[in-house]
């Protein structure tokens, strides 16, 4: 299968999910987990994550590609400075920025130190907006100090939106809950499946991506949400070695 192929069948694999998003069961949690990922398959980048704002304004980590530890945390510290809290609050892009140059060195020096050190030269950050409102950010970092084109940024930019779309989809679908309820939901499901990857890993004396895998895939093949899975495996209601197998 060719790369223009491939990417053709992923994005056309996206859209299929959005899709998706109008039936009632609907995962948002899993759904932004499967579009970090893939958007490290389109783009060639390191790593990927979602940042949503909570009720009070706040980015709050709800999907990444990755779950090192070091990932999780450069995510976490855009709470407090970084291109994502810069690019939520302004809505602009932040593009093609290079880690170790002056712009991030002087603007997120604390960011900038870590995601170096962490291994990255680069890092990309588009809003998820819906006409005037910013519901969140996709940031992405690269290991290697090579910019994204223009058609690549675009693309990125183009994910960004489905995610956003999906989110605005979902909140119209459910009228009782407040603005930001569905939003909630991603945040508390993010909690429970942190919780049953510390979990696992430490009762396998596994990596947490590898607890994270299995996790998955016990959801997958037995169609359960995975922040249902995840407390499930928290509360102690799951045999955890037959996840292992699965």
């Amino acid at each position: 299968m060719s790369g223009d192929t491939s990417r053709e069948r992923l994005l056309a694999e996206a859209f299929v999910e959005v899709a998706d998003s109008l039936n009632g069961d609907f995962d948002v949690a899993a759904f932004l987990q499967s579009l970090a990922v893939r958007c490290v398959e389109l783009l060639g980048v390191s790593a990927a994550g979602v940042l949503l704002a909570d009720a009070r304004g706040e980015l709050r980590l709800v999907a990444a590609s990755g779950e090192h530890a070091w990932v999780l945390d450069l995510f976490a510290l855009q709470q407090e400075q970084g291109p994502c809290l810069d690019c939520y609050r302004s809505g602009t892009a932040h593009t093609n920025i290079a880690l170790g140059g002056l712009e991030a060195t002087t603007a997120w020096p604390q960011f900038s130190l870590r995601a170096r050190e962490a291994g990255y030269e680069m890092t990309q950050v588009l809003p998820l907006r819906q006409g005037d409102q910013v519901l969140g950010t996709l940031n992405l970092f690269q290991a290697k100090p090579q910019v994204l084109s223009h058609d690549e940024v675009a693309l990125a930019q183009a994910l960004a939106d489905v995610a956003a779309i999906t989110i605005v989809q979902r909140r119209s679908l459910e009228k009782s809950e407040a603005e930001r309820g569905q939003l909630q939901e991603a945040l508390t499901s993010r909690i429970a499946i942190e919780q049953a990857k510390g979990v696992l890993a430490e009762r396998w004396r596994c990596t947490v991506d590898e607890a994270f895998g299995a996790l998955r895939r016990h959801a997958r093949a037995n169609r359960l949400r995975l922040a249902e899975c995840a407390r499930q495996v928290v509360e102690g209601e799951l045999d955890t070695e037959g996840i292992r197998r699965v």
